[in-house]
């Protein structure tokens, strides 16, 4: 009980889930641009959405499906995010749920819909209509890796896992995808994540674990600082595995949240790996806060850093540069007796510099993997976000990103 093992499959791991994608012509290089994840019976929903004010078409659409709990189906477009779009915009998210609905049999508000591209162009949607009907019937239980693919944009590689979960009285599957590389600062979701499980679970209770899990996962990763106008993170819970319904404040409740948060957080490595331009992944770890959040804000303060960013990338161990975004974060602290150590190696110690081997440092940071802590010393709390160094090619693939 209490124990969950990696398995293949994404979001068609679990029972009753099947996926598919295609190109259906958005992307001009021909690569997949659409895709479907569909439900044999209905699911409760659960969702968390991006905070900013300018929100996409699908993302409006979508927040009222979550509201009513149940949904039986997501589409999903890439290479054009519907964003700043107008009425035209709206009419064309709903058109994207309705011809869903059609091919599979489904009702319109049943069908959760999501876009992830370029802002302010309207959808082909001749192209996403005929897309959506020639995948509908096409759809299949070992579509995940398709699904997965298609709703990649400046991703260099498709983002999924899956588990098997142990519970008291039976197994269930949580299973899930994401796509991320670019315009990542999440603010209570990121990019785009589906995250599916066979497990029976109510609306209300799925929606309390999906903001704990995105808390301590996709809402602690930063790739760049700017988070997207369509960020999305959905849930859907089928209830055809064997196992009983999870209760709340039981064991299997605390097993399914820790499971579903260890896929969450899989997913959100997975992005700071693939971060545009980025060549090493690094861990911003806050101790010794007074509170969780505080440790959190720092830390992604500097993590967000483009001279903290600019410096890894460099393989330099400037920490004036960590302190000092450390201080503009907005947090009482005390920079007297603090403490920043890159990976084992002290850089400042009671908030004086240390003496330290200047080539040993540069050689740690020069590796794929880096850990910057910093110890505050005013409490018990710490917080970790993780994000990427800032490279040329960041800047390569963002003053061209349109064309």
């Amino acid at each position: 009980m209490g124990e969950w093992i990696e398995i293949p499959g994404g979001v068609t791991a679990p029972a009753g889930f099947v996926a598919g994608g295609l190109h259906c012509g958005i992307k001009k290089n021909g690569k997949p641009d659409m895709a479907i994840i569909f439900s044999e019976r209905p699911t409760t929903v659960a969702g968390v959405f991006t905070r900013n004010l300018v929100k996409a078409a699908a993302v409006l659409h979508t927040q009222k499906v979550v509201e009513r709990g149940i949904a039986h189906a997501v589409v999903v477009n890439s290479g054009n995010a519907n964003a700043v779009t107008g009425d035209q915009g709206k009419l064309d998210a709903e058109s994207m749920a309705r011809t869903t609905a059609e091919s599979l049999g489904l009702s319109l508000d049943a069908v959760a819909v999501a876009s992830t591209g370029v802002i302010g162009r309207v959808l082909p949607m001749d192209k996403v209509v005929a897309g959506i009907r020639k995948l509908a019937p096409s759809l299949k239980r070992n579509g995940g890796e398709e699904a997965a693919s298609a709703i990649m944009t400046t991703d260099t590689f498709p983002k999924a896992m899956a588990v098997t979960v142990s519970l008291s009285a039976g197994e269930i599957v949580i299973g899930g995808m994401a796509k991320g590389a670019g315009m990542i600062c999440p603010d209570l979701a990121t990019m785009l994540a589906f995250i599916t499980t066979d497990a029976e679970i109510d609306a209300p209770l799925l929606s309390r674990a999906l903001k704990a899990a995105v808390e301590h996962s996709f809402n602690s990763i930063t790739v760049d600082g700017d988070s997207s106008t369509n960020d999305t993170v959905l849930a859907l819970a089928n209830g055809a595995a064997s196992a009983p319904p999870i209760g709340p404040d039981s064991d299997d409740y605390a097993t399914f949240c820790s499971a579903l948060e260890h896929v969450c957080s899989g997913l959100a490595e997975s992005i700071v790996r693939d971060g545009e331009g980025a060549t090493k992944l690094v861990r911003v770890t806050v101790t010794g806060a007074r509170h969780e959040a505080e440790a959190r804000k720092i830390a992604k303060t500097i993590a967000n850093s483009l001279l903290v960013k600019t410096a890894i990338f460099g393989s330099d161990a400037n920490w004036g540069r960590i302190i000092c975004a450390a201080g503009r974060a907005g947090v009482d602290l005390d920079p007297e007796i603090i403490d920043i150590r890159a990976g084992d190696i002290i850089l400042l110690k009671s908030g004086q510099p240390h003496d330290f081997d200047e080539e040993q440092a540069t050689k740690l940071l020069s590796r794929k993997e880096v850990t910057i802590t910093v110890d505050l010393h005013s409490g018990s709390e710490a917080a970790t976000v993780l994000t990427c160094d800032l490279s040329y090619d960041y800047v390569k693939i963002n003053a061209s990103y349109r064309t």
